[in-house]
């Protein structure tokens, strides 16, 4: 159910058509949540079938024009009850961990080498986070808006931060392990157990 109250929040932020929301997707909220081209025209139909949006009048009908959407109060009240609604967290999933959790019974061999991509990788998306941060959020922009929207941006500084730290560990400690062979037979893991002491 996302990504319609993602397109109902970026054109209350300014109408748009369609072409530029997915430039805004591809430059700003894709940075938290991202779409295809295909998927924003698809939600846009649907949204203005179900009476939350509205295609703009055209100010000089011309051939070719493209249509141009703002949202209707129905949006509105969409947007503001989804937002208010509680949502439990999503659990954390992340192929690049169960890599890890699987070369301790198969080996390391191939894995340093993309550790250390990924850390290239967050190093610099955290360097183009902290330029928005720079360019964007001056100490004097402190209207309401612009301190929600900064809570977004640190929300990406701070997971890239964390990964980029968490990255240098992960390769400091692949690099100090003897081998890249196959890993010796490992003891199951331990089934969980419940607070009496039962298994789980």
């Amino acid at each position: 159910m996302s990504l319609p109250h993602a397109i109902l929040t970026a054109l209350l932020e300014k109408p748009s058509s369609g072409l530029e929301l997915t430039r805004r997707f591809d430059k700003s909220i894709g940075y938290f949540w991202s779409a295809t081209h295909q998927q924003i025209y698809r939600e846009l139909a649907k949204l203005e079938g179900e009476g939350l949006i509205r295609t703009l009048p055209a100010e000089q009908p011309a051939r070719g024009q493209k249509k141009r959407y703002e949202v209707l109060p129905a949006g509105r009240a969409e947007l503001a009850r989804w937002t208010a609604a509680a949502q439990d967290p999503k659990p954390q999933r992340d192929v690049l961990l169960l890599r890890l959790r699987a070369a301790a019974v198969v080996g390391t061999a191939g894995l340093e080498a993309d550790l250390r991509r990924h850390l290239e990788l967050h190093q610099r998306q955290l360097a183009e986070y902290e330029e928005i941060e720079r360019r964007d959020f001056p100490p004097d922009r402190d209207a309401p808006q612009d301190r929600l929207r900064h809570l977004v941006l640190r929300a990406g500084i701070d997971l890239e931060t964390f990964w980029t730290r968490w990255l240098t560990h992960a390769v400091t400690e692949l690099a100090g392990l003897p081998g890249e062979g196959p890993a010796p037979a490992a003891a199951p893991a331990p089934e969980p157990r419940a607070a009496d002491g039962t298994p789980g």
